[in-house]
């Protein structure tokens, strides 16, 4: 009979993921001479800094690089198939990386150019290389789903990451389709990450997320960095844990955890359901509002009723 759960992966003797390592080194060192190209080349396209772009997916792709390199190191089992699938997702976001980059070099748009073969052609082989990422993430996943990692906490903080990174990861599909506009007056572009407004308007500082209409770049991005966000937070709770006696017990720190990741998944909710609605993230309707402050006042009720009961239990 076979169980239900796997054993716990020996972190201590994985070797480390040289691709999706080296690959974050990479990044890390675009993203640097992206900064520098945003002080000395003052070209803009579409309303933004030419290298606001490719800075914020060298910070994007070296996150999920490391973060996919330690969750790697955590599968006990089918080592070989997981060290595959990262080399696999390492290929992905590097052939995504290099589009982007040489778009920026030669000063035109890589999301959703298709007004010639050539451009067409590239934009098909980032949102190839997207899938797969995207697959072999849900294979990693898939690898994970039953392996304790010995704090509970954690253990749920990293599946719940994958299944909303996942998700978010997903959301970007949402923008390759056209626009009503693209519809009625096609000129050469298919997709656009505004809803409402066209792209190019104003935007948030670096992020360029617009500030006039709905963007569906937000809850992607909430959503894909859950991945990061809620094992860390899981991590900082046990390392708190020996000097704040209310986060000792094992059972709280997952409440707590539990609860930040529903916080996240409706974070992404919200937010996409904000941005369908061709409505910027600055400037909410009374109707989100109303809902985001629900979701606060619950979570914060809930947050604190977990600790009262642990407190009072002591």
């Amino acid at each position: 009979m076979s169980t239900a759960t796997e054993t716990p992966a020996s972190t201590a003797s994985a070797a480390p993921h040289r691709p999706l390592l080296v690959l974050a080194a990479a990044m890390a060192v675009g993203a640097l001479l992206c900064v520098i190209a945003l002080v000395v080349d003052p070209r803009e396209l579409g309303g933004q800094p030419l290298w606001a772009k490719p800075l914020k997916f060298c910070l994007s792709i070296a996150l999920y690089a490391v973060t996919l390199a330690w969750l790697i190191g955590l599968v006990p089992r089918r080592r070989r198939l997981a060290r595959a699938l990262g080399t696999i997702a390492a290929v992905g976001l590097a052939v995504e990386m290099v589009v982007i980059g040489g778009a920026a070099l030669v000063g035109e748009r890589s999301h959703f150019d298709v007004s010639t073969p050539l451009h067409a052609a590239l934009w098909a082989s980032m949102a190839v290389s997207i899938v797969v990422v995207w697959l072999a993430t849900l294979v990693l996943a898939a690898l994970l789903a039953r392996v304790p990692l010995g704090d509970p906490a954690l253990t749920l903080a990293v599946r719940a990451g994958l299944v909303i990174g996942l998700v978010g990861m997903g959301l970007a599909f949402l923008m390759t389709g056209p626009s009503p506009g693209q519809i009625s007056d096609y000129q050469g572009v298919v997709g656009a990450h505004a809803v409402g407004v066209a792209d190019g308007g104003p935007g948030l500082p670096l992020l360029g997320w617009s500030t006039t209409g709905g963007d569906l770049r937000i809850p992607h991005f909430v959503g894909m960095h859950a991945l990061q966000g809620l094992p860390l937070l899981a991590l900082l709770l046990g390392r708190m844990a020996p000097r704040i006696p209310v986060l000792r017990p094992g059972s709280t720190r997952l409440r707590l955890v539990a609860l930040a990741s529903a916080a996240w998944a409706s974070a992404v909710g919200l937010t996409c359901w904000q941005a369908l609605r061709g409505q910027a993230l600055t400037a909410p309707d009374p109707m989100t509002l109303a809902v985001a402050t629900v979701a606060v006042v619950a979570l914060a009720g809930a947050t604190i009723l977990t600790l009262a009961r642990t407190e009072a239990r002591a």
